[in-house]
């Protein structure tokens, strides 16, 4: 009889936990995806009706999945590199040798993230108010008119992306900061020898050597940002118009304000095959770079 290694009876625990609280649940939606699962359901498991690929069906002509859809990539391909950037330039104004103060630098710049998601939406909120929040009054200064941040489809969206860039960008600067710290000083040295300026440094030195932290800032932030929630949820409620209406926000509606709970499943394996396949093409990307 073959004896389990050690290492088995330790991992048991973690991964029985993981499979009854993890991986019982993604196979149960799985399962509600292809049914009709609803409130009736709820209380009479016999009116539960098994249906195919209807709920697929009936998403692509969802008018508001599209909608839903187009805000979620225009919050991701707007939010995450504006989030990146900014990650970026703070890791390299707190890596900077003359920066006095770095470790209050660095918690300064991640108070953001341990704040909580709520509170910070109800702070920007107010910020954004037309008449009493700061924001109108500051661009006044600059000669700009009053705009209604969170009740014009034109700017709500670009509205919730400027707060969600900075409520996360800390977290990916620590990562980049990581990443500066370990690249060596002799590149840096070779360069200046060879009369690299402070551009040329950073554009052939540093982010090269930057590429896989690059890559891991992308794949999260990319991850994170396909799943926005709590940003609009607390300042718009999606408003206004669906201008601020994500694909979680919408299956949120369906699921748990509707009890449509297999049409609700399959709008979340639909965001995890759009997740899976953005995760595929940058990993493609970067071993072409490379």
């Amino acid at each position: 009889m073959t004896r389990l290694p050690a290492a088995f009876w330790f991992l048991a625990p973690a991964l029985g936990l993981i499979a009854i609280f993890f991986a019982l649940p993604i196979l149960a939606a799985l399962l509600l995806s292809f049914s009709d699962f609803d409130i009736y359901a709820i209380g009479d498991p016999t009116a539960l009706r098994w249906i195919g690929l209807d709920n697929y069906r009936q998403l692509l002509d969802h008018p508001l999945f599209w909608t839903a859809l187009g805000n979620t990539f225009y919050f991701v391909l707007l939010g995450g590199p504006l989030s990146v950037a900014l990650s970026l330039g703070a890791a390299l104004l707190v890596n900077a040798r003359l920066t006095r103060f770095k470790t209050l630098f660095r918690t300064i710049f991640f108070l953001p993230v341990v704040s909580t998601l709520v509170a910070v939406a109800v702070v920007w909120r107010a910020l954004y108010h037309p008449e009493a929040g700061l924001l109108n009054p500051l661009l006044g200064l600059f000669g700009v008119n009053p705009i209604d941040w969170l009740g014009d489809p034109q700017w709500a969206m670009p509205a919730i992306i400027l707060m969600a860039a900075w409520k996360n960008f800390g977290f990916n600067m620590i990562i980049f900061i990581a990443g500066l710290q370990a690249i060596p000083d002799r590149l840096y040295e070779a360069a200046r020898l060879d009369g690299a300026g402070d551009w040329a440094q950073f554009r052939f030195v540093t982010l090269p050597m930057l590429a896989p932290t690059f890559l891991f800032v992308a794949l999260m932030t990319m991850i994170g940002y396909l799943q926005l929630f709590a940003e609009p949820y607390v300042m718009t409620q999606g408003g206004p118009a669906n201008a601020t209406l994500s694909v979680v926000m919408l299956m949120y509606q369906e699921g748990f304000r509707w009890w449509n709970m297999g049409f609700a499943a399959a709008l979340a394996f639909v965001l995890f095959a759009i997740i899976l396949a953005g995760t595929l093409v940058q990993l493609r990307l970067q071993r072409r770079a490379m």
